[in-house]
């Protein structure tokens, strides 16, 4: 087994024991390690990359997911404040059910197109003046191609923006100010009572 077989099963499994831990405890229990947990998930998946000599994918899997998408994640677990009480604990309910079954269905296929495809595939040699996953050539395929996705993309990353906002905020509805009390209320409530005091002493009669 050569050595770049070895990273490559190393970095896989990097990659898949962190999203695991993203979801199940101790880890997932708490937000903050879920998110450090998808940070290291990044990385590794930047290292694949970087091992398929695409190197730009790789700059931009650490810049924009793990740099940029990340910290607006940690920024909307920071706002939400959530206390350990109102974190719900884990109940298994037919959603989850149906949706991890449909889950393992989609992988079962998926491992079944990447055997089917293996088995056809035919290695092809990288030449350096390719120019295989430089700025250029994607550029031009995010700009001709994929120009669609592309920007659908750009929506995405800005309804998540506002929904940060919004989910920060928590009530959009404004309370009025309450009306001040009357000034003849005011003055009563501060002034001392002298009348009070001069009939309470000042009547020989009481005594």
């Amino acid at each position: 087994m050569s050595s770049e077989l070895v990273i490559f099963y190393v970095l896989a499994a990097g990659a898949v024991g962190f999203a695991i831990a993203m979801l199940l405890p101790p880890l997932g229990k708490n937000p903050i390690h879920s998110a450090l947990s998808l940070i290291g998930s990044f990385f590794c998946l930047a290292a694949l990359y970087a091992q398929l000599s695409a190197h730009l994918l790789a700059a931009l899997q650490i810049i924009v997911y793990a740099g940029a998408v990340m910290v607006l994640f940690t920024f909307v677990i920071m706002l939400l404040n959530l206390a350990p009480d109102e974190i719900q604990p884990l109940k298994v309910t037919t959603t989850k059910v149906v949706g991890g079954v449909l889950a393992l269905f989609i992988f079962g296929k998926l491992l079944t197109a990447i055997g089917l495809a293996a088995a056809g595939a035919v290695p092809v040699e990288l030449v350096e003046g390719q120019g295989y996953g430089t700025v250029k050539v994607i550029g031009r395929m995010l700009y001709s191609t994929f120009m669609v996705p592309f920007e659908l993309a750009s929506v995405l990353l800005l309804v998540a923006a506002v929904g940060a906002v919004v989910l920060a905020k928590r009530s959009l509805s404004y309370v009025d100010r309450p009306a001040p009390p009357p000034a003849g209320l005011n003055q009563l409530a501060n002034s001392p009572d002298q009348g009070g005091h001069d009939e309470t002493h000042g009547d020989p009669g009481h005594h």
